[in-house]
C-alpha cells in the first residue's frame, strides 16, 4: 500500500524535527495501524489504545461544548504521549521523553497531523478505509453517528417501582 510508505517516511522526517521523539504511529480512527516508527512498544496495541483514548477524547470535548477533537496530550512520569487529528479517518500519536520540548512537540505535530491526513486522503480517500472496498455482511440499524464518537446510553424505566423507604 503506497500510503504506508508515504507516511512512514513523514514519521521518520518528524522524528527528525522533534529532539527527545521516542517514536510515532499513525493509525485510523478504529485502531489499526497505517504506519509506525516505534522501537520500544507494540504498534497494534498502542494503536488500540488510541483508538479508546480518542473515543474518550471525542466524547469529552462534546460533553463539555469545546468543539471537534484535535488533541490529546497525556504526561506520565518518563514521559509525554500526544495524540493529534489526521482528518476524519486517522490518527498521529507521538511518544516523547519527559525533557521534550512541549511547544514544539504540538507545532511539529499538528503539521504532521495534516500532512498524514492529506497522504490518507490522497490515496485512500475521505471516509475510505483499509477495508471500504469490502461489502458489508450487514446493515447496522440505527442512525449513524459521526467517526470515533461513543453511543450514549439513555437512561430506562425501572422494570418495577421502588419500595417505598421506612418513614419516608
Amino acid at each position: 500500500m503506497a500510503v504506508e510508505t508515504d507516511v512512514l517516511d513523514e514519521l521518520r522526517r518528524l522524528r527528525t524535527r522533534v529532539p527527545r521523539l521516542a517514536g510515532s504511529l499513525a493509525a485510523t480512527v478504529d485502531g489499526l495501524v497505517l504506519a509506525h516508527d516505534v522501537p520500544d512498544a507494540e504498534p497494534e496495541g498502542l494503536a488500540a489504545l488510541t483508538a479508546a483514548a480518542l473515543g474518550v477524547a471525542y466524547r469529552m470535548a462534546d460533553a463539555a461544548a469545546r468543539g471537534e477533537f484535535r488533541e490529546l496530550l497525556v504526561r506520565g512520569s518518563q514521559g509525554y504521549i500526544a495524540t493529534y487529528a489526521a482528518g476524519a479517518t486517522a490518527v498521529l500519536t507521538l511518544l516523547a521523553d519527559d525533557r521534550v520540548n512541549v511547544g514544539r512537540l504540538h507545532l511539529e505535530g499538528r503539521r504532521s497531523g495534516a500532512r498524514i491526513a492529506e497522504l490518507v486522503d490522497t490515496h485512500i480517500g475521505p471516509g475510505g478505509g483499509r477495508h471500504a472496498d469490502r461489502i458489508a455482511t450487514r446493515e447496522t440499524p440505527g442512525p449513524a453517528r459521526p467517526i470515533g464518537t461513543l453511543p450514549v446510553r439513555t437512561p430506562q424505566r425501572p422494570a418495577h417501582r421502588p419500595r417505598p423507604r421506612p418513614g419516608g
